[in-house]
């Protein structure tokens, strides 16, 4: 088999429709278009259009907010922090801190900082210097004998 031999199954394509060839063709004159109108014309774009009636997009009632600059935290479970531990990639003595998951490919970029999440379990007694915490991941990490401090997230 070479690449200049290479064909695609009998029947798997379609020949595109060449339409506003001749009456004979079937899809002549007005190509399948209709009659007159903005639709049978080029450069039509009514998306959301009701024709006149106020559109169901702009009548549903807004709410809420999005924030225009939101922190965006790389998140951490504890049982993956466990596996780095098991693997030898982080060390139990030191702080663990953004950099040190970092280095340990927990984590790929920090982002805005570090979030603990409680998902999994954890066995080490280490300390945690991170930029946010969940309630679950501070008691299962003081469980284990840990600490976890909250420090301040990067501005």
């Amino acid at each position: 088999m070479k690449l200049n031999q290479l064909k695609d199954n009998a029947g798997a394509t379609r020949d595109r429709k060449r339409v506003g060839r001749g009456i004979g063709s079937g899809v002549g004159k007005t190509a399948g278009r209709g009659v007159k109108g903005q639709k049978s014309r080029s450069g039509v774009a009514i998306k959301g259009f009701e024709g006149g009636q106020m559109p169901l997009h702009r009548r549903m009632p807004k709410r809420g907010f999005n924030a225009p600059f939101p922190k965006t935290w790389a998140e951490v479970n504890i049982g993956r922090v466990q596996q780095a531990f098991d693997a030898g990639k982080l060390d139990a003595g030191a702080t663990v801190d953004a950099k040190a998951l970092l280095e340990a490919g927990v984590i790929r970029r920090i982002r805005d900082g570090v979030r603990l999440l409680g998902k999994g379990e954890i066995k080490v007694k280490a300390a945690f210097e991170v930029a946010g915490a969940s309630k679950g991941a501070i008691a299962a990490v003081e469980k284990a004998g840990g600490s976890v401090s909250v420090a301040a997230a990067k501005a």
